[in-house]
């Protein structure tokens, strides 16, 4: 059965939705990056839930994985060519977040930016 799609925005958030992904894409936009280093990137996601982000972004074909031969085993996740097609995207919706921290704070709301964190988007 053909998996329908109502607008184009349903199918670019079946790839990249929900909160961990476009963290995970920025930090890789940096670079070839290993497990654990993302573990430390990105300190509140659970070694579960980065573990079934990485394998449904490498699913969607937005993330390569690679595996070195040797021990003890060395992993490394980096953004495939349609990963980095995503860039443009996610640097727009990086700065429209940023410019609501700033409304935000500027109306009085408790809210702290620690960084503007699109820097990984940029070097797709």
């Amino acid at each position: 059965m053909a998996k329908i799609y109502h607008i184009g925005v349903e199918a670019t958030l079946d790839v990249i939705g929900g909160k961990w992904k476009p963290i995970i894409l920025c930090h890789l936009g940096n670079g070839p990056t290993r497990t654990g280093e993302l573990r430390r990137l990105i300190p509140n996601i659970t070694q579960k839930m980065l573990t079934q982000q990485l394998r449904e972004l490498e699913n969607d074909r937005i993330i390569i994985r690679k595996i070195y031969n040797q021990v003890p085993p060395k992993v490394e996740y980096y953004l495939s060519d349609e990963g980095k097609t995503l860039r443009e995207l996610l640097v727009t919706m990086s700065v429209w977040g940023e410019k609501r921290v700033k409304r935000l704070k500027a109306e009085g709301h408790q809210v702290e930016l620690l960084s503007k964190g699109h820097e990984g988007y940029l070097n797709f």
